[in-house]
């Protein structure tokens, strides 16, 4: 029986093993992170929405990530919130300007958006809270 491979099979390449757990070693565990305390203020009206888009980058939150939402129709100024606009959704930072609240991308290209105020044209639909990136 042979153990060469056979000359049209692909070259297997090499591979990483978890290092082995020294179980019964005196080293001490790391301590665990609970996401769920660390991240979640309020369980029931949180979720996680996945960024789509570049306009946000500027405040460090690219497409492809995800950020931690609370559901809420409170803000403050300066918060990055989600907004339901005639559009669809989008992530901004709420802004007042001249007595008027507008939604500010952290994008040179992307313009500033009023917040609707009329609950039918848009609404304030939650506030970021964490952004989680995928290394």
């Amino acid at each position: 029986m042979s153990t060469d491979l056979p000359t049209d099979s692909p070259t297997p390449s090499p591979t990483c093993s978890p290092a082995p757990s020294p179980s019964g070693s005196s080293l001490p565990q790391p301590p665990g992170v609970d996401l769920n305390t660390l991240l979640i203020r309020q369980a029931t009206p949180t979720i996680l929405l996945r960024v789509n888009g570049e306009s946000m980058q500027g405040a460090g939150i690219h497409h492809g990530d995800l950020v931690v939402v609370e559901r809420s129709d409170q803000a403050r100024a300066g918060e990055i919130v989600v907004a339901r606009l005639a559009e669809g959704f989008t992530l901004k930072r709420l802004v007042c300007h001249r007595q008027r609240w507008w939604l500010e991308a952290a994008h040179p290209a992307y313009p500033p958006l009023p917040l609707p105020e009329d609950a039918r044209d848009g609404e304030l639909w939650g506030v970021a809270r964490h952004v989680i990136r995928q290394l």
